[in-house]
């Protein structure tokens, strides 16, 4: 049961207020991913151009305003928080962490490889499985020194962005990097309704440029929000928040302020007219302010878990096979949207996409709950402990299921 002042760990060591977190953070993951893998025009930085009704546009910047950049890092500071709680299972299993470890990394880049490949470039596993080697390298870090450099590489990342909006004002303008405007959109459009071949074949066009933009901007985002669930993980503040409910709310209280402020800025740069410069300026604010929205988000939730404890177990079965999950969210939509089903790309509005995804969302909340009853882990993840620990993972029996 959830507790007020309290939370519940399973056999596994695992803290309940942690999968509820994990669960949270991949609804609002696949709010945002679903219009990109709805829309050829998303994926090219443009708003649909079938659909521009006030409803659609308000849907448009509630997402963009509350929920994306903000939720993959909740999801990377978990990552991170993981990472202290494999180390601590390592020492009392007696068990070399490092080949361990090694081998899981190599078992996410295999799966993300093939998500970007064969459902969607924007997959997030490659990202991971590369910062993890930096994270492996980093695990003794003090928590001062994590909280430390997470706060320098975001800074220096807001920088680099100010050098483009500079860049775009002296004429140097890097938006064609990104996106090719509406004749790119059309391209994915029309290969993304074809063959397999098609698809596959557009998927590996695109990594060719998020390849580029995930090792210079969004790896060192990634890195930063691990180095902050590192040091959480370190200090322990998740295993007993009774003791914190003075530092949870000062950061919702920071957090809604400024978040939301920056928040603002970057949904106008994403969906004004202004140039490149502008949305560069937006990209930056928001690099230093989204980390304090997803704080605020994930402090209100663990505050609200202790009250709504029928919530708190709807998100943690999701959270607790979050990596099958995520995988299958791509999978569904794809066969939604794409040549792989009914090809229903860039004809969904957006008010439909964010519909779609919470239903998506419902039904994973079932799948888990029925799937973890007579399974210890998820279908993937039992797949990547097998690969990770070297051996063939026990089966849970329906009776010892939670």
């Amino acid at each position: 049961m959830w507790q007020q002042g309290t939370l519940r760990k399973t056999e596994n060591d695992r803290i309940a207020a942690v999968d509820a977190l994990r669960g949270f953070a991949l609804l609002g993951i696949l709010t945002v991913n679903i219009a990109f893998l709805a829309s050829g025009y998303r994926m090219a930085g443009m708003p649909e151009p079938a659909f521009h009704s006030s409803l659609d546009w308000g849907v448009r910047w509630f997402v963009t305003l509350f929920l994306e950049n903000k939720f993959y890092l909740l999801f990377s500071f978990l990552f991170g928080y993981s990472l202290t709680l494999q180390l601590d299972s390592s020492v009392r299993r007696g068990t070399a962490f490092v080949p361990m470890f090694l081998r899981r990394l190599s078992g996410l880049f295999v799966l993300g490889v093939a998500h970007a490949v064969l459902f969607f470039p924007g997959d997030i596993l490659t990202t991971y499985a590369v910062v993890g080697l930096a994270l492996l390298a980093l695990r003794r870090i003090r928590p001062r020194t994590a909280v430390l450099l997470a706060i320098a590489l975001t800074v220096l990342l807001a920088c680099g962005f100010l050098l483009l909006a500079v860049l775009a004002k002296l004429g140097v303008d890097t938006a064609g990097t990104v996106s090719g405007g509406v004749a790119e959109a059309r391209g994915t459009d029309e290969a993304l309704r074809g063959s397999v071949f098609s698809m596959v074949g557009e998927h590996v066009r695109k990594l060719s440029v998020i390849v580029v933009l995930r090792v210079l901007f969004q790896g060192p985002a990634v890195l930063a929000a691990c180095l902050l669930g590192l040091a959480v993980g370190k200090l322990g503040l998740l295993r007993d928040l009774s003791g914190h409910a003075r530092a949870l709310r000062r950061v919702q209280w920071i957090g809604f302020t400024a978040g939301t402020a920056g928040a603002l800025i970057y949904a106008q740069s994403a969906w004004s007219p202004s140039g490149t410069a502008h949305k560069m300026l937006g990209q930056a604010v928001d690099l230093l302010t989204a980390p304090l929205l997803a704080a605020a988000y994930a402090a209100t939730l663990l505050r609200l878990l202790p009250h709504l404890p029928r919530l708190g177990r709807a998100l943690a079965f999701p959270g607790r096979m979050a990596l099958s999950n995520y995988l299958a969210q791509s999978l569904i939509c794809s066969l939604i949207f794409t040549g792989y089903g009914f090809r229903l790309i860039d004809r969904v509005s957006p008010p439909a996409e964010v519909l779609i995804a919470l239903a998506v969302f419902a039904v994973q909340v079932l799948y888990s709950r029925w799937w973890l009853h007579g399974h210890r882990y998820g279908p993937v993840e039992w797949l990547l402990r097998a690969l990770t620990y070297w051996r063939i993972p026990v089966r849970r029996s329906p009776a010892d299921s939670t």
